[in-house]
């Protein structure tokens, strides 16, 4: 029996020069003139050209009977070409064998708009030489994160994604059932983040699914995105976990502009700029007084930034310290949850956070509160039933350590990094109110 060579990938086509390789992949464009036939095959790491003059054989027919998208395995000799752009190379086929054929027309082309194009998300990625990128920059991106936090102590611990009740106020949760009662999807691995923290695993880290039954038709909200979560004990005060994040991104993103730096530019016309650590800190009271000064909030009742309002500070930021980056501080007790830590000195506020990136919400954080007496009279004070919650309760009920926190947004930390509108382009299968499939 005759073996076919080994697949070879185009994009290490130049170590075989004048070599007889076989290249699999899809049929980006044909152009079938009348006395040579020129396809572009395509894989994950480039294009080259099939070049054949035709001469009435059966391999002249396979080539005139192939469609764009069908996936084919090409044998043939690598030759230079001066004139081919992709890379002054060709290859002169000896066998075409397709694998599949696509039917023609294709559902979607380069017009097609965005909605119509996730309808068909396996053809949109596997044309789209950003969307290719995307996904290789978040491996990195994520590769980057682990290693800092397995170098920081961390442990990678996978929380459950289904809970008995719902968490914190029930709302934004979705309800399913579960044998002979209900159960309901994890809006956030917080409670279980905190009891891993009870359990003596000293710091703790997750990237998971996390669920959010959110009616939100933003381009930055979806009802299912991938969460990024740490939390640390020990702390001295929330500046820990300030300190751990920053450092953490700085880590992952020279990890993203060193392997992907130049792609990024030349596709998305974005420069991945590794950021400076520390961050700017600004106060929530000290943004809505620079933020009011210049007209926003006119009536003064808002009590949280809205998407002007953070757009509006991260400007602020950029021109005053020159930093993409800012945390905004000591966000008030009314509108954060009860298991933020309240300072002494000051019970209206919390040791809290949230990371803006040029102007975008990825990251909210805090310091917890790990006193039971205090988070019973802070659930009480929010007019929240202790009951459904016994089981994060008796964390704190014997021997927990201080500790605090985060939980970022993978798809929004990709939005921003490369310039995207919105998140359902940084989400492969994105799921949203109206999107359920495929």
């Amino acid at each position: 029996m005759i073996h076919s060579p080994s697949r070879v990938l185009i994009a290490d086509l130049r170590k075989h020069l004048g070599e007889i390789v076989s290249v699999s992949g899809w049929v980006n464009t044909l152009r079938l003139q009348r006395k040579m036939q020129f396809v572009i095959v395509r894989d994950h790491t480039g294009m080259t050209q099939v070049t054949h003059k035709r001469d009435e054989s059966p391999l002249e027919a396979a080539l005139e009977d192939l469609t764009t998208e069908s996936t084919v395995r090409i044998t043939g000799r690598v030759v230079e070409n001066s004139v081919v752009k992709l890379g002054g190379l060709e290859i002169v086929p000896e066998t075409v064998e397709v694998v599949n054929r696509a039917e023609s027309p294709l559902p979607i082309d380069e017009n097609t708009g965005i909605d119509q194009r996730l309808d068909w998300r396996f053809l949109d990625v596997r044309r789209r030489a950003a969307a290719q990128l995307l996904f290789a920059v978040q491996t990195t991106f994520e590769q980057g994160m682990r290693d800092f936090a397995y170098e920081q102590g961390c442990t990678e611990m996978h929380t459950p994604k289904l809970m008995g009740t719902a968490s914190e106020s029930g709302a934004e949760v979705f309800k399913l059932g579960y044998f002979d009662r209900s159960a309901y999807l994890a809006q956030s691995p917080q409670f279980f983040k905190q009891m891993a923290i009870a359990a003596g695993i000293d710091r703790v880290f997750e990237i998971g699914p996390v669920f959010r039954a959110e009616p939100s038709f933003t381009s930055r909200h979806a009802t299912e995105f991938t969460g990024v979560d740490v939390e640390l004990a020990w702390i001295s005060d929330v500046e820990d976990v300030m300190d751990f994040e920053e450092r953490m991104l700085a880590h992952a993103i020279r990890k993203v502009a060193d392997a992907h730096g130049p792609a990024i530019q030349e596709i998305f016309d974005v420069e991945v700029t590794v950021p400076e650590v520390p961050f700017p800190r600004i106060t929530m009271s000290e943004a809505q007084s620079i933020l009011r000064a210049e007209g926003w909030d006119p009536d003064g009742i808002k009590e949280d930034l809205d998407p002007d309002g953070e757009r509006r500070i991260a400007a602020h930021v950029r021109e005053k310290f020159g930093h993409e980056f800012v945390f905004i501080t000591r966000y008030p007790s009314t509108i954060r949850p009860f298991y933020h830590m309240r300072p002494a000195d000051d019970p209206t506020v919390t040791l809290s956070f949230d990371l803006l990136w040029k102007g975008l919400e990825v990251t909210t954080g805090a310091q917890r509160e790990h006193r039971y007496d205090v988070l019973l009279t802070q659930a009480a004070e929010k007019k929240m039933a202790v009951e459904p919650m016994e089981d994060y309760l008796n964390c704190f009920r014997y021997g927990c350590p201080p500790h605090g926190g985060l939980g970022m947004g993978l798809g929004r930390v990709l939005m921003v990094m490369l310039g995207l509108e919105t998140i359902r382009e940084a989400t492969f299968l994105f799921r949203g109110p109206n999107r359920l499939t495929p």
